[in-house]
């Protein structure tokens, strides 16, 4: 199944823009359907002459500042927890690299930079080495022969492995010619 969070995501970001632009109009008529001027006392403090849409506007706006630097201050802790566990794995990777080379090194196995250095040079030497050229005229392809039944076992391929040999294994080489003592005793 994808992973569909990002499209969750961009779903709720349009929802709270829609709500936001929704509060805004809201407020806005709001404002300029109450203009009455009102008397607010609230134990020790008393304000007077302030217009009735303050009551209601101010105390949203304080309550959107609040969350937003509560959810600003929450994303700096979360981004700093994933930069520290970012650092603790460079460190991880880094000792992962020097046990692997003091591994190697204490089984006498070849270090891998110098294995992929050689692999790389292998490489280039083989993409330089020029393509032998093609012949004039080329070569007649056997015509396929139709078996009747039965008949196709005996034209069907060997199913075993073709033996590969390696550059540096000895070859044993049979000898095809005589030697002259045995052809002197026949």
């Amino acid at each position: 199944m994808p992973d569909l969070s990002h499209l969750w995501q961009r779903l709720m970001r349009a929802t709270a823009l829609v709500f936001g632009l929704a509060v805004g109009v809201g407020v806005t008529v709001f404002a300029y359907s109450n203009t009455a001027s009102v008397d607010v006392s609230w134990a020790p403090l008393h304000f007077n002459g302030v217009p009735l849409w303050t009551v209601a506007v101010v105390p949203l706006a304080v309550a959107l500042a609040v969350g937003a630097l509560y959810h600003w201050f929450n994303n700096l802790h979360h981004f700093t927890e994933h930069m520290r566990h970012r650092r603790r794995v460079k460190e991880l990777e880094a000792e992962l690299a020097s046990l692997k080379s003091h591994l190697d090194t204490a089984l006498a196995m070849p270090d891998h930079a110098k294995v992929e250095d050689k692999t790389k040079v292998e490489a280039d030497e083989l993409a330089e080495e020029p393509a032998p050229e093609a012949a004039a005229e080329p070569e007649p392809q056997p015509e396929p022969v139709v078996a009747a039944n039965g008949d196709d076992k005996a034209n069907k391929k060997s199913r075993k492995r073709p033996a590969v040999l390696s550059e540096t294994e000895p070859v044993a080489v049979a000898d095809v010619e005589p030697k002259p003592e045995t052809l002197a005793e026949n």
